[in-house]
């Protein structure tokens, strides 16, 4: 580990400008991710007089939404650089922070939901994950895996600065926070750091199992069948972790937990997912994305079942660390997945409809779960369910990763 760790920092030090630019990306979508909003949540359903799944409801209309508009904006990654896009992305997340914490009427309410999802969770991760699949070829997986900490250290540090300042101000006064971090330290560095592109080396050659890939257009990935059978298993864990998330108030109350012992949990989750992200990437490097892809669900089936059957307080620490293992390969692992089936050149374009997929999930998430929770189905049974869909999907995703590897 300590190797491991060390050959990581090397990396790391000698690629910080783009390494530390998509960092930053990462680390500040985390203002629209589920996790985020989910924080809120009780406060938003109080103010505006909501029940679950009329606010679950409200969220995936929102998600849905920003899904539709994402594949349209996300090919301007095909025709600008990376630093271009995000000189208007991170302006329209700081607005959507503020449209929430100000919001007079659930309409204004639905609007910035909507901006949150799409500049938050959709732009600035797409930004980050195209530039770096498009920087890095031999090292995609460990550049990735560096990359995709910044979610990690939000998932660690906010919540807890979230329950500070919410006991402070109220729940508005994070919000308002979030949109001056954004333009006080997001924007600056994030353009000065993106400004100069890097093109990798002549000496870097890419994973023995993406040697052979073409470059797809985003017409024949829409028409090829083996993409919707890698979006059966990749949609599991946006979908699973956005309803346990975007749901924490329910469940707390459910169960009884202490807020602030739920949000000391994320760090867990953090620390765990850096150490496999880490470790995933190494293996991604080595054997190629395709091979590790008939695995990688195998944890979060393990957490949904734990959701679903544990009930004392020491189970959320256990949930978290096996969320953990399960975030570290899953960010590590697509991130650097895309360009190994489909190639580069059209990369922004095929992310863009990977990641409206992904965000269509995050809003189906709470939307149904929401629903059958109104009809009396609790949370933690279907968590159960969810577990069972993860298992099926391994061997899907076994049968596309034979078929990719067969036709390349």
């Amino acid at each position: 580990m300590r190797t491991l760790i060390a050959d990581n920092v090397r990396f790391a030090t000698s690629n910080s400008r783009w390494i530390g630019g998509c960092f930053l990306l990462t680390l500040f979508s985390s203002f629209g991710q589920t996790f985020f909003v989910g924080l809120s949540g009780n406060d938003l359903r109080a103010q505006f007089d909501l029940s679950g799944g009329q606010f679950g409801g409200l969220y995936m209309a929102a998600t849905l939404m920003s899904a539709i508009t994402l594949p349209w904006l996300g090919r301007t990654l095909d025709v600008m650089p990376g630093w271009k896009v995000a000189r208007f992305t991170i302006p329209c997340l700081a607005v959507a922070c503020v449209l929430l914490a100000l919001a007079p009427h659930l309409a204004v309410v639905a609007l910035a939901l909507y901006l949150l999802r799409l500049f938050g969770q959709g732009m600035m991760t797409e930004i980050a994950y195209t530039e770096t699949g498009r920087w890095f070829v031999a090292n995609r997986g460990r550049a990735m895996a560096l990359v995709v900490l910044g979610v990690q250290v939000g998932s660690a540090l906010l919540p807890v600065a979230v329950v500070l300042l919410r006991d402070v101000g109220g729940w508005r006064l994070p919000w308002i926070a979030s949109a001056i971090v954004l333009m006080l330290v997001g924007y600056p560095s994030v353009l000065r750091l993106l400004a100069t592109e890097r093109v990798p080396h002549s000496t870097e050659y890419p994973a023995d199992g993406a040697r052979m890939t073409r470059d797809w257009t985003r017409a024949e990935v829409i028409g090829d069948p083996v993409f919707y059978l890698l979006l059966s298993g990749v949609l599991a864990p946006p979908f699973i972790g956005t309803t346990i998330f975007f749901h924490q108030g329910y469940l707390i109350a459910l169960r009884g937990y202490d807020p602030l012992v739920f949000a000391a949990a994320f760090p867990v989750m953090a620390v765990t997912t850096v150490v496999f992200g880490l470790i995933c990437g190494q293996l991604v490097d080595r054997l190629g994305a395709l091979r590790l892809l008939p695995f990688f669900l195998i944890p979060l089936a393990v957490a949904s079942a734990a959701v679903g059957l544990l009930t004392p307080v020491w189970g959320i620490y256990l949930f978290m660390f096996l969320l953990g293992i399960s975030s570290g390969f899953t960010q590590t692992l697509l991130g650097a997945l895309w360009p190994e089936v489909y190639g580069a050149a059209n990369l922004g374009g095929i992310r863009a409809i990977v990641v409206s997929a992904m965000v269509l999930s995050t809003a189906l998430g709470p939307g149904i779960s929401g629903a059958f929770i109104d009809l009396g189905v609790a949370l933690p049974t279907q968590m159960l369910w969810m577990a069972g869909w993860c298992v099926v999907a391994s061997f899907g995703l076994a049968a596309a990763s034979r078929a990719v590897v067969a036709r390349q």
